[in-house]
């Protein structure tokens, strides 16, 4: 199945290729879950903070059961520290 993931700062270099600005088009299995797709594309722990499924916040210990379906929007944000 088809997801959309979008990938902020310094997660944008873990894009896969073809990625436009900081958006793409990924093809996931069907009973992926946000931790399998965080996996998937090797992000490390430490810089996964924010984690939205269609605008909706998915905390940590809710990734594994939170299954993805068709069409979703997957959006990933690093730590931010601002001053």
């Amino acid at each position: 199945m088809q997801i959309t993931l979008k990938l902020y700062a310094t997660l944008s270099e873990f894009l896969p290729p073809g990625a436009v600005r900081n958006v793409k088009s990924l093809d996931v299995p069907e009973a992926a879950n946000v931790a399998s797709v965080i996996k998937q594309l090797s992000l490390p722990q430490e810089l996964v903070h924010l984690v939205l499924v269609n605008g909706v916040y998915i905390p940590p210990e809710t990734r594994v059961s939170t299954m993805l379906n068709e069409n979703d929007a997957l959006a990933i944000w690093p730590p931010v520290a601002g001053g």
